[in-house]
């Protein structure tokens, strides 16, 4: 699966949704969306002006986690 770091970089600066969806122009629901790691697609526009305003790269926003057999079966079960 697909992490983001988001709220985790907005943590360490003290940032709300709201600071960030004004200084990036992005929507307030598609930060909250990624900041709740609910978002199920992200626009690359989104990806680009998260990371300038953060300085930080693509791999620092998102990290790849693996996800083993058992934590599928558990998830489908749900």
């Amino acid at each position: 699966m697909v992490k983001c770091n988001l709220s985790r970089l907005m943590g360490e600066r003290k940032l709300k949704i709201v600071d960030v969806a004004r200084a990036t122009g992005l929507h307030r629901n598609m930060i909250t969306l990624l900041y709740n790691e609910t978002a199920s697609r992200v626009d690359l526009d989104a990806v680009d002006k998260l990371c300038a305003y953060f300085g930080v790269s693509v791999g620092e926003l998102f990290e790849y986690v693996p996800v083993t057999s058992e934590q599928v079966v558990q998830s489908n079960q749900q």
